[in-house]
């Protein structure tokens, strides 16, 4: 039995859960709604509070949708209830983020500026303080889409690994290299 597939989703206060025909689930919360299509062999069972997924046999098609479509229903209670949110940081002299309303403006150091809309779903913040680098904050309650929204501002200038400059994640690790040894 998959370990992720039968592990059981709390519902928390202000959290509705409707399944429609054809298994299109609602997700209901204080921050808002969010619907996912689920296979129709995956059968979902509310009670008391609590969602559990059931998958009828043990072939390996069932096996992955059991563990996948908990996931992706886990991720949605939790988006609308608390939401999520993802930190970029801007590593690299004169390199800049400025946003007004989802427009995001970015400066990378290439001869142009980067313009970027962000969908609607999602917010964005930026902030430039004195002696630390740049970020950009993103927050929304699709996980899925915030990740994607992310990776791509990441893409505009990924970190590389000699001086460290780009664009990353806030926390996270870049494996540097050393460079050219000098002299003989």
């Amino acid at each position: 039995m998959s370990r992720i597939g039968k592990a059981p989703i709390q519902l928390p206060d202000g959290v509705s859960i409707d399944v429609t025909k054809g298994n299109l689930v609602t997700v209901k919360g204080a921050k808002g709604t969010l619907t996912q299509q689920v296979d129709p062999d995956i059968k979902l069972n509310i009670e008391d509070g609590v969602l559990t997924l059931v998958r009828p046999t043990d072939s390996i098609r069932h096996r992955s949708f059991h563990g996948l479509y908990r996931s992706l229903i886990n991720n949605m209670v939790t988006g609308v209830s608390q939401g999520f949110a993802k930190e970029l940081e801007l590593v690299g002299v004169g390199f800049r983020g400025t946003s007004t309303g989802n427009l995001l403006e970015l400066s990378l150091g290439f001869s142009h500026p980067i313009y970027f809309y962000i969908p609607d779903e999602l917010t964005v913040e930026t902030t430039a303080e004195k002696g630390k680098n740049p970020t950009i904050k993103l927050a929304g309650i699709d996980k899925q889409l915030l990740g994607q929204v992310a990776a791509k501002i990441r893409a505009f200038r990924k970190p590389e690994p000699y001086k460290g400059k780009g664009v990353k994640y806030k926390g996270e690790l870049i494996r540097r290299k050393v460079g050219k040894s000098g002299g003989k």
